[in-house]
């Protein structure tokens, strides 16, 4: 997902710069010869198809955080194993919250935060009388 995070800085360095060139040309077009019209709408379309693409990229970004949210909450009160950094072993644990954390879905086991790609197993909800 990094890569749409890091990709959003290009786009705008794009949209940045055509709005430069387009205000560059509008200013220095020779009155007596102006810009065609179809050469203007043509620019103006361009622009308008790189913010929509823009918007829909925000909007994709919004989306993708809400799904991993909406996994993340599934796992709440379930049992997982997963890799503890802390101590560099496979642990099993209950569920007890999740969030984001610099863009990627944390759960919190045991105490311990964890990312989704160091579970390696779910089970079901543990009985309550154990």
């Amino acid at each position: 997902m990094a890569s749409v995070a890091s990709g959003g800085f290009s786009s705008q360095i794009g949209q940045q710069q055509f709005l430069q060139l387009l205000a560059a040309q509008l200013s220095n077009q020779n009155p007596l010869e102006p810009m065609a019209q179809e050469d203007f709408l043509s620019q103006m379309a361009q622009f308008s198809t790189l913010s929509g693409i823009e918007s829909l990229n925000t909007n994709f970004s919004e989306l993708f955080k809400l799904q991993s949210l909406t996994q993340g909450a599934a796992l709440v009160g379930k049992q997982v194993t997963y890799y503890s950094e802390t101590t560099k072993a496979n642990q099993t644990g209950i569920v007890q919250s999740a969030g984001m954390e610099n863009g990627s879905l944390v759960v919190t086991v045991n105490g311990e935060k964890v990312g989704l790609d160091d579970i390696s197993s779910v089970g079901g909800t543990p009985d309550a009388s154990n």
